[in-house]
């Protein structure tokens, strides 16, 4: 883990920013001042309607389950769920153990399942037999002690006869959960969060949510450590019910949004814009959307002008897996700078631009680094301070606005993924010598994979179909596949002959205006 300077530690604990209490200490509590709030699963597949009672007493079977099969404080669960009420089982069942939860996205194919399988070497896997795209595949927790499928026997007897109470104890400075994010390498990195960071975390976002919001539809994967908190944990603090989806489908959501008296509070642009481009979507729709806070993507001007014209309180955010909440807009924030800046940093949040504008930050939420000595080596440094690999601007109020990355990464959806693993799948083309991915703009999704090829000799061009059948192929998973293909005969390089990836993101960005 990563070195926190002992004034950084005393600080957050002085401002009340690191409490001593756990995840599942702070779950324990809210659940119980709100048993009878509402659960919802939206879901064609595995419906619920509940109380935070019911899921509650299901986690704690399942917490008393899995004692009883020597899981505790320190031992890792991980759980590929969709957006189900189990997923909220094993989340809180996990807390209430001091275990370490391994969230992982339920679309990630068995390249990324298979790395993170092995560098998490979970104790518990929890899963399910198949959905959508997703299957279970049982050689990659073959070395797994405790395997349960939800719907099947394997998960139902984990749990206990008799429900667990109160919460085992363990350190809040210790790791809470790891989130495994595609990044600028070529496989998922192991993010470690402890219960302190996310703790704060949960708070914070909680502050700064409008009031009075009524039910909000949580639509992105739990499978996400910012999912997961937004569904599992913020409600729970709020009192507020829970209402989830498994399944993105516009026309469904917007039905929901009707007769559930349901509201999308904002994520990536996308969640927001498909909804508003349905030909179904109407003035009674729009009712339901008061406030919109737009991030985990790059947010175009365009987006958010068009939100603001529609009567719609808009605003940014800016963070990452490692550092959720960097910047931000607040309610009293000028319109000019909720729409056309990321904010200004957030409680207890430092940034600091380097010489080339990349951006440094630190604070109360800030990660204890990864589970790759070598990436935390690279990427905080001894004074606390973590190096985003972003570019960005300051204006004379302290509001940032993201120009440009310095790092290989496309936000696609709110989806990190990294360029270089596009790249080496490409280089399995028989006739590609050279390939080159980029992020295109995108004006419902933010960015979408752009890839650039250069052929052999006599070598023939690869037609998008072929590329897609060529990734189904290698077990990728379908948000990675390039949506646009180019030839190129050569690209820019400089003197020593690196290709110069910012000059092919300008010219893509050039053709899609």
């Amino acid at each position: 883990m990563r070195d926190i300077p002992v004034e950084l530690t005393k600080r957050y604990v002085e401002e009340g920013w690191w409490r001593p209490e756990t995840l599942g200490q702070m779950l324990a509590d809210g659940l119980a001042a709100s048993p009878d709030a509402g659960f919802y699963v939206h879901s064609s597949m595995r419906p619920y309607r509940g109380t935070f009672g019911e899921v509650e007493h299901s986690a704690r079977r399942l917490a008393a389950g899995l004692r009883d099969r020597g899981v505790g404080p320190g031992d890792v669960v991980a759980l590929q769920l969709p957006n189900w009420m189990e997923a909220a089982v094993a989340f809180w069942a996990s807390a209430f153990l001091g275990a370490v939860t391994v969230p992982i996205v339920h679309f990630y194919g068995r390249r990324e399942l298979g790395h993170i399988m092995a560098a998490a070497k979970p104790k518990v896997f929890l899963t399910t037999e198949q959905f959508g795209r997703m299957q279970f595949q049982p050689d990659l927790c073959a070395d797994v002690p405790i395997v349960g499928l939800v719907g099947q026997s394997s998960f139902d007897d984990l749990l206990a006869d008799e429900p667990m109470s109160g919460t085992l104890t363990t350190d809040p400075a210790a790791p809470a959960l790891i989130a495994f994010t595609s990044g600028t390498t070529r496989e998922p990195k192991g993010v470690v969060h402890s219960h302190q960071t996310l703790g704060f975390e949960t708070r914070q976002l909680l502050e700064n949510y409008p009031p009075d919001r009524g039910r909000q539809l949580t639509a992105t994967p739990v499978g996400h450590f910012i999912g997961m908190l937004g569904a599992f944990l913020i409600p729970v603090l709020e009192g507020a019910p829970i209402d989830l989806c498994d399944v993105w489908d516009p026309g469904k959501v917007l039905e929901l949004i009707e007769h559930e008296e349901l509201s999308i509070g904002g994520g990536p642009p996308y969640f927001v814009t498909s909804l508003m481009d349905h030909p179904d979507f109407d003035e009674r729709h729009l009712a339901r959307f008061t406030t919109v806070g737009l991030g985990g993507s790059t947010v175009p001007a365009a987006v958010t002008r068009r939100l603001a014209d529609l009567g719609l309180f808009v605003f940014r955010s800016y963070g990452s897996t490692e550092h959720p909440s960097i910047t931000g807009s607040g309610a009293g924030a000028p319109e000019a700078k909720r729409l056309f800046t990321d904010g200004n940093p957030r409680p207890g949040v430092e940034i600091r631009l380097g010489p080339d504008g990349e951006i440094f930050s630190r604070g109360p939420d800030l990660c204890l680094g990864y589970i790759d000595d070598a990436l935390t080596a690279k990427h905080f440094d001894a004074d606390g301070w973590y190096r985003t690999g972003d570019i960005g601007v300051l204006d004379d109020d302290g509001y940032l606005t993201i120009t440009d990355r310095t790092t290989d990464l496309i936000i696609r959806g709110g989806e990190n993924i990294s360029a270089l693993e596009v790249e080496e799948v490409l280089l399995g083309l028989a006739d590609v010598i050279e390939a080159i991915v980029v992020a295109a703009p995108d004006a419902r999704l933010g960015e979408r994979v752009a890839a650039v090829v250069r052929v052999r000799d006599g070598g023939a061009m690869p037609t998008l179909e072929q590329v897609r059948a060529h990734f189904e192929a290698n077990g990728v998973a379908r948000q990675k596949w390039p949506e646009e293909l180019h030839l190129a005969q050569d690209f820019p390089r400089t003197a020593s002959g690196k290709v110069q990836k910012f000059v092919i993101r300008q010219e893509i960005a050039a053709t899609t205006r």
